[in-house]
Order: structure tokens, then sequence, then C-alpha cells
């Protein structure tokens, strides 16, 4: 029997369980990742409301379809809704509340009747709809995508209160990447906004200020702190960080200095063109030479001294060999130099890994081993030595000169002078107008001479110890330059320039600290770099893995995976015999890319150098090499980084260590990075068993017999521990030290290579091996002094070095012509930036003229400075500027 059911005219409220119920039975709806497809979160459509459910399922099946965004189109929608309502009329007839439906009549709202909740028309739906619609498009679901990872899964996120998009960071993120930053200082502001960002995208921005820029909507106080935007700027200041007086004051002092230079450079050619004029049988003022037909692109070296030529040469019409006028001259004194009779070529056969820690090979598991990798040096490792003839170039006696015979390169015929401008007398014009224009101003009575009393010493002539911008670093007798000038990077005011110039014309290092703190804060840290400088396939570009790695053992390079390289950085590596093994990068990343590749890096290396005027690659008005035409080829000054491992120890081999050298241009070296490892406890054992085996083959090897070494460290150790005190043991070791630096004086180098040429016996080089010849000791780059031989220096010809640490954030200023070395106490990145001060002019002169002399296959040979070019082009520039100055 079946049972009558009532029918009610409303459909009764479920129950909680039974909603409850029907939500377990339905599908699950599928996790709604953030990705911007404005997607609405069921809680957020006006929740508890019936429209509301409908609604989802408009979206839903929305979704179904494929449709990837939704239109907030609220027409649109509600048609929708009312086609989602005929399909399924049966089962959701009434929705409005209690059962009445929504298409119900529109205008006239009648009162309920006893027992009935009130009617609801079809626009007051229609209206909620619209509210819930608008306000959930108002209310966009919170992100939690971190913009150092993009990815939402990682947990808590710390989000910036700065930037308008508001961008998050997540916990791992923060600890990786930027270790040194509180959430706090995050949530205050955020990489981003601080514009130190190293993300993939911010780290590999093309021009990075303008992306900045661009990305943010321009560069406003809103958006970033006063200092960041005092920071940024400093990366896209031109020419107008000079004002006009400093830059009428500039070229003063340049016209000061280059005038003497190149009125030497106008009288050799003069007395070269005087000779030719002989040889014609006419006047001088007569001749007119040939063009020699390169263009501004181009560079001419003499095919004899390797000597770059900046105007008058001789060339063989025939053969095009030329001939610099400085080897004019030398044939028809008879003595000509850069030529030898027989290059100087020395063999370095690998002996194995034993032979390196002083092991027989017997006692040693891995045996004797082959070529660990090729070595670094300016000889070939052949041992046949390449004849020359004995040379007999002589001139004729008129002065003429003869191209020189083919075992000599050349065809001999004759050599006709040439000019490398169109106008002959071009350079002599330009010292003329020079000349007129010093005058014309008294440029030389312009600045007082810099032999006079130094700004860090009082009125006797002693240093001022209430100065707090000195740093100790030698304890010569009778001398006033054992202190460095140290200012601080933020302390620096307009005045310090001339402070800074009186100390750089007397040839002394200068150390600026902390300029790490006048740039935006981006990270150095080796994965950071790495991750700007690799590129991807769908990029085109290269993938770099490979990286070329010096090991300091046995000065040989190798190719290594350049994450395993950065592991050993921070983590150290050790060799089979389980020493230490310090690697360094060679020329990683090209100094030709680092500007390309390292965009970034780049513009934050700019913005934190100090005294612009003489280090800015590009505007600084003191730097020689800014002045070269734009399409004139230019010399690889940099910037480079310096990647290397190192220790505090010194382990008396494989240290990481620069050797000693002088560079044909002044530098800037900038600390960066550093990081502390710690030798193996469980390795120590081994370590000091090496280096017995290490010191008793240099008994055998180096001193001929057992006990010698001994005495000659004993007789050190006490010189050594006294004068080396101002360095003790805890500041090598010191969470701010990096580098160890040891630079001489350019007075004391006449006896520092005396030194060398007397002990080089005692110093080993490529594979270990004793050092068998010297061509020159300082530019040979093969020696390291240890302490022991520093204190043997000093005892035998009383001379130092200025020794200090270089802390990070230190910028080391090595002016040319100082031979210097440095050994690293930590893994360190330093960033290096070669300049050309007018100060230091004479000293780059004297250079290249001392590398004319050196064999024809030596690594310092060819002239890549090319310092008359730029001091002929920094005379004219001067001038020019002086002239618009004075209208």
């Amino acid at each position: 029997m079946e049972v009558p059911v009532k029918r009610r005219p409303g459909r009764p409220p479920k129950t909680e369980k039974q909603v409850s119920q029907i939500r377990e039975d339905q599908p699950k709806k599928p996790k709604v990742h953030e990705n911007g497809d404005g997607v609405l979160p069921k809680n957020e459509i006006a929740a508890n409301s019936k429209p509301s459910l409908v609604l989802e399922d408009v979206l839903k099946k929305r979704l179904r379809d494929g449709r990837k965004k939704v239109n907030y189109n609220v027409d649109q929608v509600y048609q929708e809704m009312e086609g989602f309502l005929g399909d399924n009329n049966k089962k959701k007839r009434n929705l409005g509340q209690k059962g009445r439906p929504l298409n119900s009549s529109s205008d006239n709202e009648t009162e309920p009747q006893q027992g009935q909740s009130p009617r609801r028309s079809t626009r007051t739906s229609k209206n909620v709809l619209k509210d819930n619609i608008n306000n959930n498009k108002k209310k966009k679901p919170t992100s939690i995508m971190c913009h150092q990872c993009q990815r939402n899964d990682k947990g808590r996120v710390v989000k910036c209160r700065k930037c308008e998009e508001n961008k998050r960071f997540c916990i791992p993120c923060i600890t990786a990447w930027y270790p040194k930053m509180t959430e706090e200082e995050i949530a205050e502001s955020c990489p981003f906004c601080r514009a130190n960002c190293n993300c993939k995208s911010c780290l590999r921005m093309d021009g990075p200020l303008e992306k900045l820029k661009e990305k943010n909507s321009k560069l406003n106080k809103k958006l970033f702190k006063p200092d960041t935007i005092e920071k940024l700027m400093k990366l896209k200041k031109s020419d107008s960080m000079f004002g006009e007086v400093e830059k009428f004051s500039h070229s003063q002092h340049l016209l000061q200095t280059l005038l003497p230079h190149m009125k030497r450079f106008c009288q050799q050619q003069l007395n070269e063109l005087k000779m030719e004029a002989g040889i014609q049988g006419i006047s001088a003022s007569e001749i007119k030479l040939q063009n020699a037909g390169c263009s501004s692109d181009e560079r001419i070296y003499c095919d004899n001294c390797r000597t770059s030529i900046v105007d008058f040469h001789r060339s063989c019409p025939q053969c095009n060999y030329d001939l610099c006028l400085n080897c004019c001259m030398e044939i028809r004194d008879g003595h000509l130099q850069g030529r030898y009779d027989e290059d100087v070529i020395i063999e370095y056969a690998s002996r194995g890994l034993a032979y390196l820690h002083g092991i027989d090979e017997s006692q040693s598991k891995f045996g004797k081993r082959g070529n660990r990798g090729k070595p670094l040096d300016f000889t070939s490792e052949t041992n046949k030595a390449v004849k020359r003839p004995t040379s007999g170039w002589k001139a004729n006696d008129d002065g003429s000169i003869f191209c020189p015979p083919k075992e000599l390169g050349g065809c001999g015929n004759v050599l006709e002078l040439l000019c490398m401008f169109t106008d002959n007398h071009w350079v002599a014009n330009l010292v003329e107008k020079a000349e007129k224009t010093a005058k014309a101003l008294n440029v030389e009575d312009l600045t007082e001479s810099h032999e006079e009393r130094r700004p860090c010493c009082n009125s006797e002539d002693q240093v001022n110890m209430d100065n707090g911008q000195l740093r100790k670093a030698a304890s010569r007798e009778d001398s006033i330059d054992n202190y460095i000038y140290n200012p601080i990077a933020e302390e620096i005011q307009h005045g310090d320039l001339e402070h800074f110039q009186r100390h750089w014309a007397s040839g002394e290092p200068i150390i600026v600290s902390n300029v790490l703190e006048n740039a935006c804060g981006l990270s150095w840290e080796p994965k950071v770099m790495w991750r700007a400088f690799r590129q991807i396939t769908n990029l085109n570009h290269d993938v770099h893995l490979d990286v070329t790695a010096i090991d300091c053992l046995d000065c040989c390079e190798g190719p290594i995976n350049i994450c395993e390289f950065f592991n050993g950085y921070t983590d150290g590596r050790y060799d089979k015999e389980l020493w230490p093994q310090i690697l360094k990068l060679k020329d990683w990343p090209p100094s030709n890319l680092f500007e390309e590749r390292l965009a970034r890096h780049n513009a934050e290396f700019l913005c934190f150098l100090p005294f612009k005027e003489y280090t800015h690659p590009q505007r600084g008005l003191l730097n020689l090499a800014t002045k070269l035409p734009k399409e004139s080829l230019k010399p690889d000054l940099g910037p480079k980084t310096y990647i290397a491992y190192g220790f505090a120890q010194e382990l008396g081999r494989g240290d990481s260590v620069t050797k000693l050298h002088c560079d044909v241009s002044d530098a800037v070296n900038v600390l960066t990075h550093t990081a502390g490892v710690q030798l193996d406890s469980d390795k120590l054992p081994k370590i000091k068993e090496l280096k017995q085996h290490h010191r008793k083959q240099d008994e055998e090897e180096l001193f001929g017999q057992s006990g010698i070494l001994e005495s000659k460290l004993e007789a050190a150790d006490g010189l050594e521990s006294g004068e080396l005190s101002d360095i003790p043991e805890n500041k090598l070791e010191a969470a701010d030290s990096g580098a160890l630096w040891d630079i001489f004086r350019r007075q004391d180098v006449p006896k520092l290579q005396d030194y060398l040429k007397k002990h080089y016996k005692e110093f080993r080089h490529i594979h270990c091996l004793p050092i068998q010849q010297v061509v020159h000791p300082i530019h040979d780059q093969i020696f390291y002094l240890s302490s022991v031989h520093k204190a043997k220096l000093k005892q035998e010809y009383g001379i130092e070095p200025w020794t200090f640490i270089q802390k990070l954030g230190d910028a080391v200023f090595i002016p040319a012509g100082c031979p210097h070395q440095v050994r690293n106490l930590k893994s360190c990145i330093k960033v290096a930036l070669d300049f050309v001060s007018p100060e230091n002019v004479g000293e780059c002169i004297r250079l290249t003229e001392e590398f004319r002399s050196l064999p024809p296959n030596h690594r310092a040979k060819e002239d890549k400075l090319e310092i008359w070019k730029m001091n002929l082009y920094a005379l004219e520039k001067a001038v020019m500027d002086l002239e618009q100055g004075v209208e």
C-alpha cells in the first residue's frame, strides 16, 4: 500500500548532515594554484548563498570547456546561469529563498504571506549577484608565489610592504640567497626594491638601471629608499658627474703631466724627419710622407721589438716589414735591442704526483703519473732551442736602413719612412698648440710640487699619528712612507681627491675601505655569479659548464666543472695524497664578456669604484684609457675577476698565490667576497707528514745537503717574528680578512732583482721543479717570496715591501711600476680594473721600453697598452677642453 506523499509548496532546507553528505559524494574540486587566471575561490563568491552555488557551477563548466580566464561580465554570467537553470529545471527549479523562483515577477514586490519568507524580485537577486561578482573581482586571492624561485609550495613567505606588486620571498630563498637580510628588513623593503635582487630574471637584465626603471614604473621615492635611489643613479652618471670647473681643472692637470712626454715623442719624430731629409738631399719642410694606409681599428707593431707604432715608422714596400723609430735609432747606434740570437726555451717535464710531495715513487700508492696539465709559462715545453743567425743588421752611411734578410723576417729591400696620419705634421702642430695653451694658462705654476710636505705629515715631516686615515704596512728605518693612505669610502669628500693625488704621485699604494657600502648590495656569492653568467639553450646561448682552472701546486691548468670548482671554493678540496688542492680560475668570465654576461655585477662594480675621476673605464676624466677614439681598438683593461681558493696557514708549497709581477698600467683591485675554509682535522697529520717530505726534498735539491735549510730558517726566524709582528696569526684568520699583499717600492726594484738572481735556485715553479733559468726576475712571474724569503731580503739588502691584509670591501690601488704579490687567506673573489693615470705615464713608458728587451717568446713581450697612443689623444682632448673653457 503506497503512502500518499503530501506536496509542500516549498522545499524544506537541508540539514547540515545532508549538506555534508552531498559535498562528500561530489567529485573533489582540483586545487587551484596561483596562475593569474582570475579563478575565484568558492569561499569568496557570496558564500552561503544559492546563487553563488550556481555561479560556481558556471565557472566549473567554463573550466571544463577549456577556458583559462574568467570573464567578469555580469550580464554574460547571468545569462549562462539562466541557461544552466533551463537545462536543469527539474533539479534546480527554485533558486530564491524559500522556493521563490529566480525569474518571478520583475518589478512588483508583494508582501509575503503568513508563514512564508519574503519574496525577492529578479532585479534584487541580480543586484546581489552583481555585488558578489564585483566584490569578488576586487578581492583577488592572496598569492604565496616567491619572486626568487617562482614557486608557491615552499610554505611561509615574507611580503614586501614597499613595492606596488607586493613581491614575496619564501623563507628557504631568504636563507639561501639573502643570508644577511632579516625577515623584517625584507618586509620593509625587499631585494627587488633595493635593486639587489639576484633571481635569474633580475640578474640577466640587459641594462640594469633602464630595466629597473621600466619594470617599476619609473625610479621614484615611493618604490625605492632615498639611499638606494642615490646609489642607482650613480650607475647612469655621465660627464655630468663632473662640473665644468672640475673638467677644466682636470684638463689642466692632464696638460701639465703629458706635455713633457709628448715633447720628447715629437722631437724623436723630427729627428727622423731630418734624417730622411738628409737621405733624400732636400730640406725637412719639403718632405711629404706617404700614409701607411692603416685604418683606426687596426694596430701596427714593430716586427723587431713588438712595440706599438703610433705615427712615424719605416716600412718595406715589398714585404711590409715595419720598424719603429727606437729600433731605427738603435740600428744606427749599433746596439739593437729586442732581438735575441736564440729564443729562451726551458723544458719543464712532469715527474708525477709523488714528486710534487717529495715522495719516493715506490712508496706512493699512486705511482708515477704523466703530465698533469698544460704548464703556464712564457716558454715552450720543448727542449729544442730555436737559433737565429747573429744579427749583422747595420745602417748605411747616409742613415738609410735596409729591410732585414729573410732569416730575420725581411727581404733586404730599402725601408721607407711612413706616417699614420694624413697630415705629416699633425703631432708637431698638436704639441705646439699645447705649449701655447700651457703658457697662456700658466700651467707650470698650476700646482705645488708633489715633493713638498705630504698631507699626512706634520711640519717636521713626521707622520701625524692622529690621522685616522693611515694604515701601517712597513717598518723601514728613517722612512715616512711606512703608512698607507687608507680612507673610508663613505667618508671621502670632494677635497680628498687632492690628498689622493699627493700619495699617488709619490708612487704609493692606497687602500679605500668599505667600498661595497656605496652600492646596492648585490650578492657576489659564487652561485649568484654563476646563475647570472650561465645561459640556457632556448635563449640561443651556449651552456658553459666546464672552465679552466690552475692548480697552484704545479702551476698547470686543466678543465673542471664549474659546480665542482665552486663546491671546493666553499668546502675545500684535497688531492689523492690528501694535500689541500688550491685552484684558481683562469679568465672566468672572460674580461670581454664581463659587461655583457654579468651586466648587473658590472654595473654594481662601477657604482662602488672609488675616485672615479681615475678609475671609471668610460667617463674617468683622468683615465687616459677613456681618451681613445670610439672606433679605435682599445686594450683589454677589464674589469676582470680573480676567483681562487685560499687558507690562512702558509703551506709553503701550493699556496694560493699570485706570483711577483709588475703591471704596465695602474690597477684597482676590490675584494668582493670571501669564504673561510678550515683544514679537516683528520687530514692534519697527513699534511704535517707531507710538509716533512717537502722540507727534505728542498734540502736535497735546492740547498745541496741536509741541515742547511734548517739553519737558514733559524737565522730568519728571529727577524721574521720581529718584522712581521704587525700581522699576527689572529689577524690572518680574522673574519673580514681576505688576502695578504706585498707591494714593493719602485726605488727598491734593483735590489729586489739582485736578490732573486742570487737566490733563484731556492724557488720552484712548474711541476714543482727547481727554477733553471731567469730571464727577468719580475716579468717572468715565477717567484713568490714567502715570509722566510722576505725576512732574508731585509736582512741582506735592507728592503721590505708594504705588507697588509686586504679585507672584504677593500679597494687596493697599485701604481704602475710597483712589483707586487698576493696570497689568499681565504677563498676570495676579487674584481680588478686597469687604468692609466697621468701621474704614472712615465712609469708606463719605462715599462714599455723594458719589455722591448725581452725575448720574442716572452709572456710580457707584446705592447698591449699602447701608451703613446693614449698620450697623444689625451693631450688632444685636454687642449680642446681647455680652449672651450677659455672661450
